[in-house]
């Protein structure tokens, strides 16, 4: 396919219903009402994105965006059920109790100088709220395979940048020159590797060039975004692939900058196979709907770079300890400039680690105290973990496997808390609280 230039007008080809696979019976029927009710109110709707990629590619989406000639305040109007949100990027939700219906306007690709598109000197989209029309919107997005528009009115999907045959090839192509693309939204190249991890496509060779030279731009974009996309690549389903596409592309060492290093630095590859262990696990758990955990799996993420600031710290005399300690808030610093980790999740998955000593305590005191740590069961998986890069810890794991089951603490069952236990704060039974006359008052009307 040729290169397609946002700024020129695309051709427009439409894929009658009987050639695709895209039925109504696979749509969100909330997202049929949002498209009926745009349509009866005199503009024009189409199921958009993410979803007409999926379900051509014979996948269920999990959420239904529509695009729209309307404009989030006349989307608003529209629906009782609307809220309008952001400011880079203005958008109308429509809220039908758990589900979000996610409405956009078409964008333009061009300034109208009207202050609603601001673009940093280096490319990068700051703003982005002037709308056009339907072929402007298609050469903005980002690849071809999300180009894609399905309608209402014939049943066809309506294509501009040659998606529909990309998706058919199972390739992820950017649309425009991708240096460029990529400098507009630095994520892109995230979503490239995730898309195709989670697709099974390929990433066509002009789109892919780029990635390792450009991979330092992720450091432009928001800390808080790069959680979000972390969160994306690794708990939905195809994280080893994500990961194996992150190391590939050279975008590892710029998302993780630590757990680079220490995987170079490991010639052995342990630290990697408790790495693509844990992956793996977390895949099979999203696979049997099964919960997954951020601060576990940023435990694992982060493990080989708490595993060498560890032992420079220890080589420097540093008591184990103090070592472990200060080894686990230096790695959790350093990737806080990176990824905005909240703390919520970065203090677990520090527990997690620090617990990691102590399994070799077997006293009967000790041993109380650890089965009643809240962090015991999510500790005792990685200590299991760990088995994949050696057998070092196996009598371990033996022990506190037969002492969970002394106990009768089978699988999802939670961990008992001891009557007396002073180790940590978190495991103090919390007090209870003195209710206010107020409530008093008001829980007897």
């Amino acid at each position: 396919m040729p290169e397609q230039n946002p700024s020129s007008k695309p051709e427009l080809r439409i894929i009658p219903r009987d050639q695709h696979n895209v039925s109504r019976k696979d749509i969100s029927p909330n997202a049929l009402r949002v498209l009926y009710r745009l349509r009866d109110g005199g503009f024009s709707a189409y199921l958009v994105g993410g979803a007409v990629r999926d379900l051509l590619a014979g996948r269920q989406p999990k959420d239904f965006d529509v695009a729209t000639s309307a404009t989030p305040e006349e989307v608003k109007q529209l629906f009782r059920n609307c809220r309008l949100i952001g400011r880079r990027f203005r958008l109308a939700h429509v809220v039908f109790g758990r589900e979000i219906i996610e409405v956009a306007t078409f964008r333009a690709n061009t300034d109208d100088g009207s202050g609603d598109r601001e673009q940093h000197e280096g490319g990068r989209l700051l703003r982005d709220n002037v709308y056009g029309t339907i072929e402007d919107d298609a050469v903005r997005r980002d690849f071809t395979a999300n180009a894609l528009y399905y309608t209402i009115e014939d049943f066809s999907v309506r294509d501009y940048t040659g998606g529909f045959e990309d998706v058919q090839k199972r390739l992820m192509r950017l649309i425009g020159d991708p240096e460029t693309r990529y400098r507009e939204d630095p994520v892109r190249m995230l979503r490239a590797v995730r898309l195709a991890a989670k697709l099974g496509f390929e990433i066509e060779p002009a789109t892919a060039e780029p990635i390792p030279r450009l991979a330092s731009l992720l450091s432009e974009a928001a800390s808080a975004r790069l959680f979000e996309e972390c969160l994306k690549l690794f708990l939905s389903g195809h994280a080893v692939k994500s990961f194996e596409g992150l190391e590939a592309r050279g975008l590892l060492p710029a998302l993780f900058p630590d757990t680079a290093a220490a995987l170079k630095a490991n010639r052995s590859g342990a630290l990697r196979s408790v790495v693509i262990d844990g992956l793996r696990g977390t895949d099979e758990r999203v696979a049997n709907d099964e919960p997954v955990s951020p601060a576990f799996l940023f435990a694992l993420l982060l493990w080989p770079a708490y595993c060498r600031a560890l032992i420079a710290l220890q080589a420097q005399g540093v008591q184990p300890i103090d070592a472990q300690r200060r080894a686990a808030d230096r790695v959790t610093v350093r990737q806080l400039s990176t990824v905005a980790l909240p703390r919520r999740f970065s203090i677990p998955m520090q527990e997690i680690w620090l617990l990691q000593s102590r399994f070799s305590l077997h006293q009967t005191k000790r041993v109380s105290r650890m089965l009643g740590h809240p962090r015991f069961r999510a500790a005792f998986d990685f200590l299991s973990l760990r088995l994949a890069a050696s057998d070092e810890h196996a009598e371990d794991v033996a022990f506190w496997r037969e002492q969970q089951e002394l106990v009768g603490m089978g699988p999802g069952q939670p961990s008992p808390r001891p009557r007396d236990d002073g180790d940590a704060e978190d495991d103090a039974p919390a007090r209870p609280r003195r209710r206010s006359r107020r409530s008093t008052a008001a829980a007897g009307e």
